[in-house]
């Protein structure tokens, strides 16, 4: 398989396992406390929709951040094991585990340092119900910061190596 199709099949498998996480995310704690509507597929996106008027402020606030801290953790738990992502044998594997690693650490913190104001708020605006919103926006550019860091000095160099094996 070339390289180029490995990037394309990496990134669509990233953006399927993001959504998997992220919205599984929500879907469980939805379902938890008993306000799970349906599932929405918006474009090429998934929304879990939810009956809102069931839920307090902090349910809605939870809500909306378990989705985040869901990637966020699938991210570091994908850090904590790259020793063992690089040596898998197949080059498709670990170009997927690569861009994988990457969608989970930087897509929420800069959807919800940035980007969310351009896209109606979504998270945010339940986050913004147990969190002010200046407050999750400072926390979000911290993780941005940290994971860049976390990129630059662990992810992209490991990979390289790995990927220069081939």
């Amino acid at each position: 398989m070339s390289k180029r199709t490995r990037q394309y099949l990496g990134l669509i498998i990233a953006i399927i396992s993001y959504y998997m996480i992220h919205e599984g995310a929500h879907l469980l704690y939805a379902m938890t406390i008993g306000v799970y509507k349906r599932i929405n597929m918006i474009g090429l996106g998934v929304q879990v929709d939810v009956f809102a008027e069931k839920m307090t402020d902090i349910q809605m606030g939870v809500f909306c951040i378990v989705g985040s801290v869901a990637t966020l953790i699938t991210g570091y738990i994908l850090v904590r094991i790259i020793d063992i992502l690089i040596k898998v044998p197949s080059d498709v594997v670990k170009a997927c585990m690569f861009y994988v690693t990457i969608i989970m650490l930087f897509v929420d913190p800069i959807y919800l340092c940035f980007l969310y104001s351009l896209f109606g708020g979504g998270d945010m605006n339940g986050i913004s119900l147990i969190i002010p919103e200046i407050a999750a926006r400072i926390l979000y550019g911290f993780f941005l910061a940290l994971n860049t860091g976390i990129f630059i000095k662990i992810v992209l160099p490991k990979y390289k190596i790995a990927f220069q094996q081939e």
